[in-house]
């Protein structure tokens, strides 16, 4: 597949220049645009589909996922949103099914599951698991019970 790589020239100072960068798919659709410096993603980011929807959005700091990202699916439902730290995810994750609906609520640290996770059913949470360090401790499938033993009601 061939890609076509359109960079504009921005100065932003002496010591530092970025470049606008946008690719494009062979049929012409926007593959990808964001900021370049020193030869690093940096700043804002967007990556579209072949169909020209947005695939993903968000932030880097040096070729690396930082701050808040988006995720769609292909028929431009959001599919999932969270916290980058260092290229991995952090914080609360929320995961929507392609209608979009909300489908899981994830607690991770450096990548893993690391807390809360909660699973969804017609809006209402079904499930409740507790991980650390990517492995599961404990379950509940009774959400009034989760939230005496937990001490969690405000979030959910």
């Amino acid at each position: 597949m061939k890609v076509l790589v359109v960079t504009l020239l921005f100065s932003i100072s002496i010591f530092a220049q970025k470049t606008y960068q946008k690719k494009y798919f062979e049929n012409g659709v926007l593959m990808e645009e964001g900021w370049i410096q020193n030869s690093q993603k940096v700043d804002y980011w967007i990556y579209y589909y072949p169909n020209g929807n947005i695939k993903n959005k968000g932030h880097y700091l040096e070729n690396e996922k930082v701050s808040y990202w988006h995720y769609y699916y292909k028929n431009g439902f959001i599919k999932s949103e969270g916290h980058y730290i260092g290229n991995l995810r952090n914080k609360w994750w929320i995961f929507y099914d392609k209608a979009g609906k909300i489908n899981q609520k994830h607690q991770k640290t450096n990548g893993q599951k690391n807390g809360y996770c909660f699973y969804y059913k017609n809006n209402e949470i079904v499930k409740a698991e507790k991980y650390k360090s990517g492995k599961k401790i404990d379950e509940w499938t009774d959400i009034e019970t989760f939230k005496k033993e937990n001490k969690f009601n405000s979030f959910l």
